[in-house]
C-alpha cells in the first residue's frame, strides 16, 4: 500500500478554538503530531490560555472552560515552543488551508513573533476528501479507516485521525502521489497571496478578491486611492491580510524611488 513520502517532517495540526473568525477568535488547545520521514511521530497538545471569555457555544462543542485554561500560558508565552516544535516542517490538518494554518498564523502575528510558512507545504486533508468523494472529520475516519472517532473536538485525538485518513487515502486513490509537494499541489485551491482570501493572483498580478475593487489591480487601486490602504490596516481584517498589503504598497513605493 503507498505510504507518504517524506523529505522532511509533517506537522500535523489541530486546533480547539473560541470560534471560527480568524481575525479575532483565539487558539485555547492546540495539537501536533510530527511526522518524520522514518514514520516515527511525536506529539505535542497544548492548552492556551485565550485572553478572552470562552464562548458557551464553543465550549458545546469541544467542552472546554474559562477554568480549564485560566492557568494556562497566553500564545504569545508559549508561541516560541510551538514553533521549535514545528520547526522545518510541512503543515497538514483538516480544513486547515481555510482555518487552522490562518488562525495559527494570525496568533503568531498578534504574538510579533515570526512564523515564516512562505518554504512551507501545505497539505489540506479536507480537500483531498471533498474533492475524491465530495463529504466531517467522523465521516472521513469512518470511510477511510473504518473506525469511530472517539474523543472528536480533542485536538490530539482529530489530529492523529487526519494523519491516519492521509495514509489511507493513499492507498485508496491511485492517482495521489506520496510526496509531500504533488499533495500540496493537489489540495491547493486558487492562487491566493493572504490566508483569508481578500488578496489573490490573477493574471500575473495582484488583485482584489472583495468589495466594490474584487478583480481589481491593487497596485492601480492604491495608486489611484492610497487611501483605500489607510482603510484596510485601520479595519478588522485579519492581520495576515494586512501583512500582505503592505508588502504589495511597500514594494510599489520602492519602485517609485
Amino acid at each position: 500500500m503507498p505510504s507518504l513520502l517524506l523529505k522532511r517532517p509533517l506537522a500535523v495540526i489541530d486546533l480547539e478554538t473560541t470560534g471560527t473568525n480568524v481575525a479575532s477568535d483565539r487558539i485555547i488547545e492546540i495539537a501536533i503530531i510530527k511526522v518524520f520521514p522514518d514514520k516515527t511521530t511525536q506529539s505535542k497538545v497544548k492548552r492556551i490560555n485565550p485572553g478572552m471569555p470562552i464562548p458557551a457555544g464553543s465550549t458545546a462543542i469541544h467542552g472546554i472552560k474559562d477554568e480549564d485554561v485560566k492557568d494556562a500560558p497566553l500564545f504569545k508565552q508559549a508561541a516560541h515552543e510551538l514553533k521549535q516544535f514545528m520547526d522545518n516542517c510541512d503543515l497538514a490538518g483538516y480544513n486547515s488551508n481555510r482555518f487552522d494554518i490562518p488562525l495559527l498564523v494570525e496568533e503568531f502575528l498578534r504574538a510579533e513573533i515570526e512564523f515564516d510558512v512562505s518554504k512551507r507545504r501545505f497539505v489540506d486533508v479536507q480537500r483531498i476528501f471533498h474533492l475524491m468523494e465530495k463529504r466531517t472529520l467522523g465521516a472521513a475516519y469512518k470511510f477511510y479507516c473504518d473506525k469511530l472517532l472517539e474523543n472528536a473536538h480533542c485536538a490530539e485525538a482529530d489530529a492523529l485521525a487526519t494523519y491516519e485518513i492521509l495514509e489511507a487515502q493513499l492507498g485508496r486513490y491511485e492517482q495521489l502521489q506520496e510526496d509531500i509537494d504533488s499533495l500540496a499541489d493537489f489540495t491547493k485551491e486558487e492562487d491566493y497571496i493572504d490566508f483569508a482570501r481578500r488578496l489573490m493572483m490573477q493574471g500575473g498580478q495582484e488583485v482584489f478578491n472583495f468589495g466594490k475593487y474584487k478583480g481589481r489591480s491593487v497596485r492601480e487601486v492604491l495608486k489611484a486611492e492610497p487611501q483605500y490602504y489607510d482603510w484596510m490596516m485601520k479595519a478588522d481584517f485579519p492581520l495576515n491580510t494586512k501583512q500582505k498589503l503592505t508588502e504589495i504598497f511597500h514594494n510599489m513605493m520602492l519602485k517609485k524611488m
